[in-house]
């Protein structure tokens, strides 16, 4: 089945922030006219099962595999819990042994994105662990290289991991927003090249 190329931007979010930077990612994926296609993952519950609504309240609507396995491109992000990324978005990543068994992300590109009240929450740590599926899952993992100079001159978020957000409300400064943008156009610009490799 032949589909449209689209970046998946996949997120878990609670007070805001992390959907916050998943909104900007968007905005740089379709400047370069490929789809970006915001998805989000149920909570979990303290016995570790997920939610079971298909359709969230609000904002962007649930992933579902096809989703993941069909993308051309991946952005993944989520707030920063103890260092490591939120449950919920463990959880959903741990059920794509299926798409590892196939192959089916294999030389697609990835990124990761993360949010923190706090200022040395664990963004760097959460940026680097949330790789590491990505890296068995095959994808060719990009950050964001130093020729943005916003890297050079942020004093709220923004990593060469990945794009972040640091401070207590959702509202993102001007340097996060472009960081954010260069970061979507990046992994979009990669998709269409390898994609057109295929």
């Amino acid at each position: 089945m032949n589909h449209s190329p689209y970046v998946l931007v996949l997120y878990y979010s609670r007070t805001g922030s992390t959907r916050a930077l998943a909104e900007a990612l968007a905005r740089g994926i379709e400047s370069t006219g490929v789809e970006a296609r915001l998805r989000t993952v149920p909570p979990v519950s303290p016995d570790n099962k997920a939610g079971l609504p298909e359709i969230p309240d609000e904002g962007a609507v649930y992933c579902s595999k096809d989703d993941l396995r069909h993308c051309a491109g991946l952005l993944m992000g989520s707030p920063t819990r103890f260092g490591n990324m939120a449950a919920p978005l463990k959880y959903f990543i741990d059920s794509a042994s299926d798409l590892w068994l196939n192959g089916e992300l294999i030389n697609k590109p990835a990124g990761v994105f993360t949010s923190t009240a706090s200022l040395h929450g664990g963004q760097e740590s959460t940026l680097l662990s949330m790789m590491l599926p990505l890296l068995h899952q095959g994808m060719i993992i990009s950050g964001i290289p130093y020729s943005e100079k916003e890297l050079n001159t942020t004093t709220t978020g923004g990593t060469p991991y990945g794009a972040s957000h640091h401070g207590e409300n959702a509202s993102l400064d001007s340097t996060e927003q472009a960081l954010c943008h260069a970061q979507g156009k990046r992994i979009a610009s990669l998709a269409l090249k390898l994609k057109g490799d295929e």
